[in-house]
């Protein structure tokens, strides 16, 4: 007579069909009614082994949630409850687009505790090859495939909705934690020649928008920064603007928020003549509250009229296009002692921050310097143009 298993280790016993079949209480539903799973095997020595196993992985799982939901049930529900009630807009699109066209379409019915790191790393690899979606009524793709950059971001998000279902119980290991992402491909920034920003604040001040263009060059402000700025953000007296809103696309709509992030918010510290050039700004439109208001509506420029009015100056003074539409980070490359800095110390030493956009975050006059050095060649362009 085969020896009585102990309470608690399941028991085992030999079906019909010639495998081995073991059965153990996962544990208890909302109702109290018990949860019984098993295993299956070929031999009984394989099964006790599973058993074994199963009882051990039962303890650290959610004996009622495990198991009941598929990657999209899962995906949605940490979507709806992790992400969007604390994410800005622009950032619940990001996830929207990779869950819904990206992820769920290849994995979303797969149950999560089946999800597999081979089946990630397949998915991500086949993402890098043709991973691009075809937009409805777009001309037809003819390169399908998604950029290393973009499928980091994809896993990004993938990860971190499997992470959220290890901490729920719901799974025991992150499966796409380990898996191979793709690294970024080396591009040569094309950067903006010095010889090019005389010719570029020339064409912006006959498109009527060097007042902008030229704060967006010595500050490295967002552009959403930039437009949302307020005639009460500037502080003459001590040569300050306040920057505590930035302006983007919702839905269609224009809507003024806070910014990206809470280090976003920041005081910005001006020189004399960059102070000055506001204030003329200013009185071309006193009524109006914002700094630099649309001349077609008299509200908030689109940020993204306002790239494409940029892009078309660069284009008409027949300047390469650098890869980023913010010149700062150009001239962040064309500046010595800046771009003497690589390291990030250094850098922070020089600045304050590691990036150009934080290039005048702190009102410490100490910070002016590298400041001043930094927009120097802006400095001469304006300079030419005073006297045309």
């Amino acid at each position: 007579m085969p020896k009585r298993r102990a309470n608690g280790e399941g028991n085992i016993r030999k079906r019909k069909d010639g495998r081995w079949e073991g059965r153990y209480t996962a544990g208890y539903d909302e109702d109290g009614k018990v949860i019984t799973k098993n295993v299956l095997g070929k031999t009984q020595a394989e099964v006790k082994e599973k058993l074994r196993a199963a009882i051990e992985s039962s303890k650290q799982l959610d004996p009622v949630k495990a198991g009941s939901y598929t990657l999209e049930q899962w995906l949605r529900l940490w979507n709806s409850v992790y992400v969007e009630p604390q994410v800005r807009y622009s950032t619940r699109e990001f996830y929207h687009n990779a869950i819904d066209h990206h992820i769920i379409p290849e994995l979303g019915s797969t149950k999560l505790e089946k999800l597999s790191m081979l089946q990630i790393q397949r998915f991500y690899n086949e993402l890098l090859k043709n991973g691009r979606v075809q937009k409805p009524n777009q001309p037809e793709l003819h390169d399908r495939s998604l950029s290393p950059r973009m499928v980091q971001s994809v896993h990004v998000v993938l990860n971190k909705a499997l992470e959220h279902a290890v901490e729920e119980k719901l799974i025991l290991t992150n499966p796409a934690k380990k898996c191979k992402i793709p690294k970024n491909t080396n591009r040569q920034m094309k950067i903006l020649p010095e010889a090019m920003i005389g010719p570029y604040l020339s064409a912006a001040k006959e498109h009527g928008v060097f007042a902008p263009m030229y704060l967006e060059l010595t500050t490295g402000l967002r552009r959403g920064e930039l437009l949302a700025l307020r005639w009460e953000d500037l502080d003459r007296e001590n040569r300050t603007l306040s920057i505590s809103k930035s302006v983007a696309r919702q839905d269609g709509k224009l809507v003024v928020s806070t910014p990206k992030t809470p280090n976003s918010i920041r005081t910005v510290l001006l020189p004399e003549e960059t102070v000055k050039l506001l204030v003329e700004e200013h009185e071309r439109h006193p009524a109006n509250p914002y700094l630099f208001p649309s001349p077609r509506t008299g509200e908030t420029w689109d940020p993204d009229g306002f790239r494409r009015l940029h892009d078309r100056i660069i284009k008409e003074i027949g300047a390469e296009h650098p890869h980023k539409a913010n010149v700062v980070d150009a001239l962040y490359q064309s500046c010595p002692i800046l771009a003497g800095a690589q390291d990030g110390k250094v850098l922070r030493g020089l600045i304050g921050k590691r990036h150009p956009r934080s290039l005048l975050v702190q009102p410490d006059l100490r910070r002016e310097a590298p400041a001043k050095r930094f927009c120097q060649p802006v400095r001469g362009a304006v300079a030419a143009l005073s006297v045309q």
